[in-house]
């Protein structure tokens, strides 16, 4: 079936076209038509598989053909998302297919001022798309209400019913009318969450996409055995052996991202990073680098593995693994994106197995081991142009040591000899 088989209004036919999409995936052709008759809908579907289009297409359609008065300060749609990234493509999608409609999409998170978010939701807008800390402080100003909300969306849903947003989730379903539709969706999800979900459902149509393989087919996903002192070596093999790729590196900590940056450097490699401790503007300008290519090494923490959508994304590389099981799946989902192949490999060093062994109880299935030769490990070490025992540091330390040795013999002093 192709997109301009289904009855949507001609603009909306127009926007599809222009965002290059031609035949629904199995996700989007699950999802479009009961979103379309206003069920409520419970998907999961792996990562990079058009989840965002799939709720926001019929969405703009429900929108465009039942128009309503742009009340100020009351969305008719909120899509609520754990990440400011997030927001931004998400907000993205719905301003692309929502062109020539005169309906009205923002983006609302925090790390940016206030003031030009607030004029916008002055004016009205029909998608609200946002963070849970500046939506609400935005609310308790007086600036936002939640009385027209007809449509409730939650993307990484499972991330937003955690212990970290459930409040503010509970307290936004006591604001919002009990009469909406609700959609969520997500990539993975545990039985207690679903649990959870299920009870904010109304007879929820639920999607299921390859749920006992939650990685894409199109990935080629591999663990490799490296100590945690030797896995700057092996980034920069990885890196060096795929120069016009790009490459996301996740690592543990914000501290580990900058110290990962610095090696790089180290070994002329440019790379930028993403994390909490960037503010905004940082986090936008490191994030279009990469999307443009200016940059190809992004190195992110855990915060950012669900806030990242960039087309054409070669190679992932878990420098450390996720501390969460399930977040492995959200990491190498940022490659092997729609029908494009891509690769990830995972560092794994010995006080690491533990966490390996979990992930590979949540995929249920082993990770294939991407087995290196002690010649090849050493090798790889060897040749890195940071090593501190390469082959020009062995020679200038046996340099070093002839000349120290040499300063060191004493003359022999000359006898006389006898007559």
């Amino acid at each position: 079936m192709k997109f301009s088989q289904y009855h949507f209004t001609d603009v909306v036919i127009k926007n599809i076209d222009n965002l290059g999409f031609k035949r629904p995936t199995d996700i989007q052709y699950k999802a479009i038509t009961p979103i379309l008759n206003g069920e409520d809908v419970l998907a999961v579907a792996q990562t990079g598989t058009g989840k965002t289009a799939a709720f926001a297409i019929p969405i703009v359609h429900n929108l465009t053909v039942k128009r309503a008065e742009n009340h100020s300060f009351s969305p008719r749609c909120l899509v609520m998302v754990p990440t400011h990234e997030l927001a931004m493509q998400v907000a993205d999608v719905f301003k692309a297919l929502m062109n020539g409609t005169k309906l009205k999409a923002l983006a609302l998170f925090g790390g940016v001022q206030q003031s030009v978010q607030i004029d916008i939701l002055k004016q009205g807008v029909d998608v609200l798309v946002a963070t849970p800390g500046r939506m609400f402080d935005i609310a308790s100003q007086g600036f936002l209400n939640f009385q027209d909300v007809e449509v409730l969306v939650l993307d990484e849903a499972d991330h937003m019913l955690e212990l970290g947003f459930l409040t503010d989730m509970d307290q936004l379903f006591r604001r919002i009318p009990r009469n909406r539709q609700t959609l969520f969706f997500s990539a993975t999800i545990n039985p207690k969450i679903k649990d959870l979900a299920y009870s904010l459902v109304r007879h929820a149509v639920r999607i299921h996409i390859s749920p006992h393989d939650p990685i894409s087919k199109n990935i080629d996903h591999s663990v490799a055995y490296i100590e945690m002192d030797d896995k700057r070596f092996f980034l920069e093999h990885i890196v060096k052996e795929n120069p016009d790729s790009k490459v996301i590196v996740f690592v543990r900590t914000k501290v580990r991202a900058e110290r990962v940056a610095k090696a790089l450097e180290r070994v002329g490699l440019s790379s930028q990073t993403i994390h909490g401790d960037k503010d905004q503007q940082e986090r936008s300008l490191t994030m279009d680098n990469f999307k443009k290519g200016i940059n190809r090494i992004l190195i992110a923490t855990e915060v950012s593995a669900r806030g990242i959508d960039i087309p054409n994304v070669d190679v992932v590389v878990n420098y450390d693994l996720p501390e969460e099981a399930e977040n492995y799946v959200h990491r190498v989902g940022r490659t092997g994106r729609g029908d494009k192949r891509g690769m990830a490999i995972s560092f794994c060093s010995e006080q690491e197995r533990e966490v390996l062994k979990q992930i590979e109880g949540f995929l249920q299935k082993p990770i294939s081991v991407a087995h290196i030769s002690k010649d090849e490990y050493e090798a790889t070490i060897d040749f890195s142009e940071s090593a501190e025992h390469d082959w020009q540091s062995l020679i200038d330390e046996q340099n070093v040591f002839e000349a120290n040795r040499k300063s060191k013999v004493k003359p022999k002093s000359k006898r006389k000899k006898k007559k």
